[in-house]
Parts: structure tokens; sequence; C-alpha cells
């Protein structure tokens, strides 16, 4: 069985266990961390960094989180949101005027942040080269009518969303939202993580085990269907420099539970963390705004979204109350924020496994955190 290092206060044993039943079922490598009203009470990692079991996961080891990333990437635009720089309200093409081409012209920032903008997809499939092609990417879905009338439903914009919102802060600030990111978010907080990961890095950087997933391309006109065939598999990119290198908002962001927890710990603690304030608390409010509520049209199961994160539903019920934001990222990793209860629990590994957003090793440790938390509150 896999060794387990780090720190777990007493209180919270049970997450601790769950994390290690994980790897008696065959994890390979992971790390968790809980952020309890700011204090960090578990803090593990554990199983090994690559897919040959031969290194240890250590303390500092990074993995790619796929779209637990878009996390980072809301937190840059909402951020900017309070420094005034933009309005999550704003048509998107007040400061993009290229996106208002062919029917664009309504789509606003919180529907890219909502995954209800029309623009899940490209119409025309592009190839793996044209993929690194960020301005390309850009230029593509700034010329493409919307998929459905925006605002009107969610479909999961699981890659789309980068170069969207990537050239949405580009436009506002100069920089690119890596770079946003780094300079505004991160590097205040110390935070091991990175949306374009330095080469100095790499070496530390856990290879993905990618072959118990299915990807497939779909048949039909469904909007689901049309994402499958508009880009070039990821998974096979994923242990490449060039991909831990390349800034995609939506899927490559790499790090850590504990650095994952520390950034998206903000939404529960008013927004501020270890004295620097990332979000506003009035901010925080809005992400509970309801943009989306029904079947996905691309996850085909029922999700809820709020401004910029995911919201308890009953296809994600993925918190014990309704003051709860989340995402998942594809093949395992988690973050749930318990806004009302300040307590942020995060899972990322390296083993993936099929779906789409999360999977039953991250709810272990997740509902194991929330029921230690209801027994310190004495629920």
């Amino acid at each position: 069985m896999s060794e387990i290092s780090g720190y777990c206060d007493p209180a919270w044993d049970a997450v601790r266990a769950k994390f290690a039943e994980n790897f008696a079922e065959g994890d390979l490598g992971a790390s968790a961390c809980v952020i309890h009203r700011d204090e960090t009470v578990v803090d593990l990692w554990g199983g090994h960094r690559d897919v040959a079991a031969t290194s240890l996961w250590e303390r500092d080891t990074l993995v790619n989180v796929w779209s637990t990333t878009k996390m980072m990437a809301a937190l840059c635009v909402l951020r900017l949101h309070d420094q005034g720089r933009l309005s999550v309200d704003d048509p998107v093409a007040l400061h993009w005027p290229e996106f208002a081409a062919k029917g664009k012209e309504d789509v606003l920032v919180r529907h890219v942040l909502s995954h209800t903008a029309g623009v899940p997809g490209y119409d025309v499939p592009i190839n793996e080269e044209e993929m690194y092609d960020t301005p390309l990417c850009v230029a593509r879905l700034a010329g493409q009518a919307p998929w459905w009338k925006p605002g009107a439903a969610s479909g999961y914009h699981s890659s789309t969303q980068g170069p969207l919102l990537g050239e949405i802060v580009r436009r506002v600030d100069g920089r690119s939202l890596g770079h946003y990111f780094r300079d505004e978010i991160a590097g205040p907080l110390g935070a091991d993580f990175h949306i374009g990961t330095p080469d100095e890095a790499f070496s530390r950087v856990a290879e993905m085990r990618t072959d118990e997933i299915a990807v497939s391309v779909v048949a039909g006109d469904s909007v689901g269907a049309r994402v499958s065939r508009g880009e070039p598999a990821h998974a096979a990119m994923v242990n490449t420099d060039r991909w831990r290198r390349f800034e995609q908002p939506a899927s490559n962001g790499h790090g850590n539970a504990r650095s994952v927890a520390t950034i998206v710990s903000c939404l529960g603690r008013e927004g501020a963390v270890n004295g620097h304030q990332i979000v506003s608390k009035a901010t925080i409010e809005r992400c509970f705004e309801v943009q989306a509520d029904g079947v996905d049209q691309v996850l085909g199961l029922k999700a809820k979204f709020g401004i910029g994160f995911g919201l308890p539903s009953e296809g994600m019920p993925m918190g014990v109350n309704d003051r709860t934001l989340f995402w998942a990222g594809w093949g395992g990793s988690f973050a749930v924020v318990d806004v009302e209860n300040q307590m942020t629990v995060v899972y990322v590994m390296n083993r993936m496994q099929d779906g789409t957003v999360g999977g039953a090793r991250s709810a272990n440790v997740i509902f194991a955190a929330h029921a230690a938390a209801a027994a310190l509150r004495g629920d």
C-alpha cells in the first residue's frame, strides 16, 4: 500500500482514511488538502508521480488538474471586475469588438463564465498545431455564430472557455491570463500553481496515466457531438513539454491540492488569503447568481452554474448546502468551497478515470471532509 505523507489534524482523520482507501483501491499518485476557517487541517500526498510507479509523489509534486483550472481563470476575470476594469455584465464585444460578429453582440462576460455563451466548440474542427495557435483559435471563435441563444442554456465550454476568457483578459489588461494570474493571484499568495508552467518546474510534474479514459468522437449534430469532433484529444498531449508550457486557461493548469486550496479558499474567506484581497465579498455573492439550471447540452446531466463556478444540483450534489462553489477536472480532480462553513476541499491525482467532472475518489475525500466539519459544528 502506498505511503501517505503530510499532516492531518486528528479531528479530520476520516479524510486521511478515505485518501488512503483510494490508494488501496489502486490510485497511482495524489494529494489532498482541506482548509477550514483559515487553518490548513489536511495536507496529504502519496503514491507515485510516474506511471511505472518508480518515483514517489513528493510534497511539491505538480499535476495537470484539467478543468479545475477554470476556477483560476474565473478568479482572474472576477478580480478584473472588482478592479473596475470590466463588469461581468459587460457585452464581451465591449472589450473585444470582433466578437460581436454573427449575432454574438449580446454575449455577456458572465455568459462565458457560466458556459451559456453558445460557443462551446469550433464550427470548423481544429488540428493539434492549430490548437496551440491561440490567436487563430480566438479569431475562429470570434468569427462564428452562437450555437444557441446566448444566456438561454448551458453547454459546457470544456475547452473554448480558455481562449475566450484569455482573450477577454488580454484585451482588458494587456497581459495573458496566465501572466495576470501569476502576478495578481498565485504570486502574492505564494501558491505553486501555473497556467503556462515554467520549464524549471517540469521535473516536478507528475506523469498522467490516461489509458483508462474513453475518448470518442460522437456522430450526429447535437451540441455534444459537434464539440467532440472539434479538437484533437488532449489526453495524447498531456505528458508533453509543449502542453505543460502552453497557456490553456480552461484545462492545463498545473499545481497540487495545497496550491489549489490556497487560491480558491479565498471564496470562503470573504475574498482574502493571508492578507491579500483577491476578490471582494460582494463579488463572491454574485457568483451565486444562477445563470443556468437544467440538463447541460454537452455534459448530458443536470447542472447548475453560477457566475464562474458550479453550484450544487441534482446532477452534481457536491455540497451540503446551497452556499457552495466548485468545479472539477477531467479524470478526477475536484475543488469544493463551502462558503457558509468556510471550508475548502481539494483532491488532485495523476490516474485519470472516466468522468468529465470529478469522480468517486474525489467524492470520497470531499464527503469525509463535510462529515468532519459537521461533527465539529455539532450538526
